[in-house]
């Protein structure tokens, strides 16, 4: 079994640190047994989350959704009703989501913000675009952020995000020229560079604010993982 860290747990939902390399849930299209799924542990742990959710078959539980490579902050709901009222907060932007990246590249200003609607790519199905490059219906996209520490070729930032579209972050970073490090798959060259010592995408969920359903709000973190953190560290010392 594999070992998650609970950042919170009531009789209502559990918060994870979910680690890089693990999927939050299994897809219709794809189901490998070979795979970390977060569910699988969930259903384990608290088999009555396996009847909760949209599709409880495919993410029983499952409110919001990191990619696979993104460690940091999972909310999971275990009951309907608490899944519906997380749900909504989700859906009216209500929640409150940071998270931690370093880019390839130096950014000038110290805060900024980047508004670009994304869609899907009309060349490769695995990636999002924006503008001419993306097909079918596009959907808004908000993202913003603050300069915390510059190196020679990278900046670390803290990101904030209202909508939670596909790929958002690594999307919107990759349209101004400032791919996140290490991302193979938007990083278009220079950001494909990684770090010494990271061999994934520097992208870390460290806070979430929402409300419970007992009208309290929480307020979750999860601080960088080691291998982010020794990134940093090695670059520091340069």
């Amino acid at each position: 079994m594999m070992e998650i860290p609970v950042i919170y747990e009531d009789s209502n939902i559990v918060a994870v640190n979910k680690s890089a390399g693990i999927v939050a849930h299994r897809s219709a299209t794809e189901s490998d047994e070979k795979k970390n799924y977060l569910t699988d542990w969930l259903i384990e742990k608290y088999p009555t989350i396996k009847n909760v959710g949209d599709e409880p078959e495919l993410r029983p539980g499952i409110v919001h959704r990191l990619d696979k490579e993104t460690s940091g902050v999972l909310i999971i709901a275990k009951n309907q009703e608490t899944f519906e009222f997380l749900k909504k907060q989700f859906k009216e932007k209500a929640v409150v989501k940071k998270y931690i990246a370093l880019l390839r590249g130096v950014l000038k200003e110290d805060n900024g913000v980047i508004d670009l609607p994304i869609g899907k790519s009309k060349v490769d199905f695995r990636r999002r675009a924006i503008g001419k490059a993306a097909r079918g219906e596009l959907k808004e996209a908000h993202t913003e952020y603050r300069v915390l520490e510059r190196f020679s070729d990278y900046t670390l930032v803290e990101v904030f995000i209202k909508t939670g579209r596909t790929h958002q972050i690594r999307v919107h970073f990759a349209a101004i020229s400032k791919p996140l490090a290490c991302d193979h798959l938007y990083g278009a060259g220079k950001g494909k560079v990684c770090p010494q010592g990271l061999d994934r995408i520097f992208l870390h969920a460290n806070y979430l604010e929402i409300s419970l359903p007992d009208d309290s709000k929480i307020k979750l973190e999860a601080d960088l993982p080691e291998d982010l953190a020794g990134a940093l560290d090695l670059l520091r010392k340069k």
